[in-house]
């Protein structure tokens, strides 16, 4: 037996149902029975929440009811003949009958409780799953339709109800040995008390539903069909590079989820834990991909680092003083303190000398903790035994995560001089014994930066990808940007260098964004998406960007980029120009602008600035290198009198 947990997505109109239905089918085939549990239609938990709200505040919600009606009855008539829809439809009327009463009901007496807010969320899974029931039975006559409310067994904490284990492990066993059904469509999110009221199992409700029911009838395997191919290294909106995972731990996965990757909620998957009942997370829009598959023990699969996660907003809070030194009480209070108050912690780290404790918390949880903190320590504070809480804002955590990195040494070194070579500062660090998981702490607007230019060290290691930025289009910037189109392909395969074209600008137009520029019609795109050209913009956007090994080619003759080399180079961004300007002048704005990459960490290049782009500064550095001393120069530095000496004949 496998049990399929689609998620909302995976059910929110036609064509996705066509997938899930021969998703169905080919598991019904290979499977003697199959256990499918399905979210509400996506979206429809969230407008049924929205609804609620509303109509306590005596708002008119019809327009939004009927919404939801048409969508359930639009895919009923779509999919079940007309003489066979009448059942089906009734029932989902019967449904939305009784919703509509509970939502006049909070109307009338102005209330919404969290029990009457379970209720009405209830429907959404309700009302999928009879559907999906009403439409697989056109296929498969033994497919039935199952109300968990009827099985799983809570109790009274409504909005995050706590299944009671052992009566409901009862209740499921009882149900399947008395059932010749073969396929059962089964609410996810719901259950009830012992009063039969309706209670939800509050966020990853339906993965629990899946690993309760698996866990309880030793199914084979659980599937996640959902919209993404799997567990990626890094998040794909970010990482351009970032692939699927074929297959990681129980420990990955849930170190993986907990810090971004929404594929699964590690908490709902504990039954699934403990019976080492493989999960599988599948894309519902790509079912021949295979997916990744997550075991209860890690594989000799090569990678120490299985991937890179982040947090993208979190405040730290930092609290220091003597008192803290040697005090077993404080660190006591201070958790019991966040535990009372229901702050979540998402990082502590301590130093050694125990002069400070340094922990991250969620924005908005950030204020209230401060607030509580001094009223707790207001003694402390006042006798300036500990320090007044220091709050740093606008950070985020990134993570690498992997089982196998455990006393593996050197992975802490390249993590750190990843971030260290593209100019991102550590703000703190965290590691728990397990070696599983490295977090560091960074500002937040080095979060799509530092994710690159790590997963580029751990997964692309081979391959290395300049963003390049050019000024000046004129004869040499054009023959530039065609020299890039003409030998990209050679340099991938040949070096492992991807080049890629961010930002194009001349005097009137410029054109900068995210994706790679295709070069092939450059002009074009100049011409007809541009933006007026300003220099100050053009830079700003490029900084904004946090691409690693980025690079400011400078093709112009003009005084203004040059004024920007000192900014960029500091930033980390490499600058190339042919533009004699900018070392043409003063020898201490020469002397800058190399103190500048240094500390950078840029490079600073302008070999065309003399000889007419012959090698010469790039030989002279390499006889340096190798211990000649430069005594003399001797050149002519004109190319007009090169010219003429060239041309002249004699007379």
């Amino acid at each position: 037996m496998k049990v399929l947990k689609f998620g909302g997505t995976s059910v929110q109109n036609i064509g996705s149902i066509t997938k899930v239905i021969d998703i169905v089918s080919k598991q019904l085939q290979e499977n003697g029975r199959l256990i499918v549990v399905s979210s509400a239609m996506g979206g429809v938990t969230n407008q049924l929440l929205e609804i609620a709200q509303r109509a306590v505040k005596g708002q008119d919600f019809r327009s939004a009811f009927a919404e939801i009606e048409a969508r359930h009855l639009e895919v009923i008539r779509h999919f079940i003949p007309a003489k066979s829809q009448n059942s089906v439809i009734m029932q989902i009327k019967l449904f939305l009958n009784e919703l509509e009463d509970l939502l006049q009901g909070v109307g009338a007496v102005k209330e919404l409780s969290p029990k009457t807010k379970d209720s009405i969320a209830a429907y959404g899974e309700l009302c999928s799953n009879f559907m999906l029931s009403g439409i697989l039975q056109l296929h498969f006559p033994e497919a039935a339709f199952v109300d968990t409310r009827k099985i799983v067994l809570t109790d009274d904490r409504f909005g995050k109800a706590r299944v009671q284990k052992k009566e409901t492990e009862q209740n499921i066993e009882r149900f399947f040995l008395n059932s010749k059904a073969k396929l059962f469509c089964v609410t996810g999110f719901i259950g009830a008390n012992k009063k039969k009221q309706t209670t939800t199992l509050g966020r990853g409700g339906s993965d629990y539903t899946a690993a309760l029911f698996a866990a309880t009838l030793q199914a084979d395997e659980i599937q996640i069909w959902t919209d993404v191919d799997g567990f990626m290294t890094a998040d794909p909106r970010i990482v351009k590079a970032a692939y699927s995972l074929s297959e990681i731990t129980y420990t990955e996965a849930k170190e993986l989820s907990y810090f971004g990757a929404k594929v699964i909620y590690p908490p709902t998957m504990v039954p699934a834990f403990a019976k080492r009942i493989p999960i599988s997370v599948r894309n519902t829009f790509n079912p021949d991909f295979p997916g990744t598959v997550i075991y209860a023990d890690a594989k000799n699969y090569g990678d120490y680092v299985r991937g890179i996660t982040s947090i993208r907003d979190i405040n730290l809070i930092n609290i220091q003083g003597s008192s803290l030194v040697g005090n077993t009480n404080f660190s006591g209070r201070l958790f019991a303190l966040l535990s009372r108050y229901e702050i979540n912690v998402i990082l502590i780290t301590q130093a050694s000398s125990e002069h400070s404790i340094t922990f991250a918390v969620a924005p908005e949880d950030t204020d209230r903790t401060e607030r509580i903190l001094r009223e707790e320590f207001e003694m402390e504070l006042l006798a300036q035994k500990i320090d007044p809480p220091e709050v740093v804002r606008d950070l985020a955590v990134v993570a690498i995560v992997g089982e196998n990195m455990k006393s593996t040494v050197g992975i802490s070194g390249r993590f750190f001089n990843a971030l260290g070579r593209n100019k991102i500062n550590v703000a703190a660090i965290a590691q728990g014994s397990s070696e599983y998981n490295i977090s560091t702490v960074i500002a937040r607007q080095d979060l799509n930066k530092a994710l690159n230019v790590v997963h580029d060290e751990f997964f692309r290691s081979h391959m290395k990808t300049l963003h390049v930025f050019c000024l000046g289009t004129g004869n040499i910037g054009a023959a530039f940007l065609e020299q890039i189109k003409l030998h990209a392909d050679a340099l991938l395969r040949n070096e492992n260098l991807k080049i890629q074209v961010h930002g194009i600008s001349n005097s009137r137009k410029m054109l900068v964004q995210q994706e790679a520029i295709a070069l092939k019609d450059w002009k074009d795109q100049l011409d007809s998406r541009g933006q007026e050209a300003v220099l100050a913009s053009f830079v700003e956007q490029m900084q904004a960007f946090h691409f690693p090994h980025t690079i400011f080619v400078d093709n112009s003759a003009s005084l203004e980029p040059v004024q920007k080399y000192d900014l960029l180079l500091r930033a980390g961004i490499s600058v190339v120009t042919c533009n004699k300007i900018g070392n043409s002048g003063r020898f201490t704005q020469y002397r800058a602008f190399k103190e500048a990459a240094g500390i950078g960490k840029a490079s600073f290049y302008y070999e065309t600035n003399v000889g007419a782009g012959l090698p010469i500064i790039s030989t002279l550095k390499d006889l340096v290198y190798s211990g000649d001393r430069i005594v003399k120069i001797e050149a002519i530095l004109s190319g007009t009198l090169s010219y003429i000496f060239n041309q002249f004949k004699g007379v």
